[in-house]
């Protein structure tokens, strides 16, 4: 049985990613796929390195991910999921690059500096 692993991360979310060859069966921190991810847009945009590669009903998926909210952790687990199905088979890069999934996106929040309301809002100047 072929398996593969693949570390994720998106702003502060980190995830690691297990697959295996199966049914098509999601579990995301020992919960359904759609008891984790309500939103549609999330979804749909989770299941897309699985699609693009049509592997979707073949591998079961374990995932661990922790920190940030729905939206970094969905991105974690994209990015997971995308380098594990690279270790998986590796013919797949190039088209996964072409679709966007292989970069890892580097924005994060900005930390707030010392003397600012806000990372950059400062008070508003008074001449006199």
């Amino acid at each position: 049985m072929h398996k593969a692993y693949g570390t994720g991360r998106r702003k502060t979310s980190s995830a690691r990613v297990y697959l295996h060859e199966g049914t098509g069966q999601i579990t995301i921190n020992s919960r359904d796929v759609d008891n984790f991810v309500q939103s549609k847009a999330l979804k749909s945009y989770l299941m897309a390195p699985l699609e693009k590669s049509q592997l979707d009903k073949k591998l079961d998926l374990r995932i661990c991910v922790a920190g940030g909210g729905p939206s970094g952790q969905v991105g974690a687990i994209v990015h997971g999921l995308t380098r594990a199905l690279i270790k998986y088979q590796s013919d797949l890069l190039p088209m996964l690059r072409r679709e966007g999934f292989v970069t890892r996106d580097a924005r994060k929040v900005e930390r707030k500096k010392v003397g600012l309301r806000k990372a950059r809002k400062a008070t508003q100047f008074s001449k006199r």
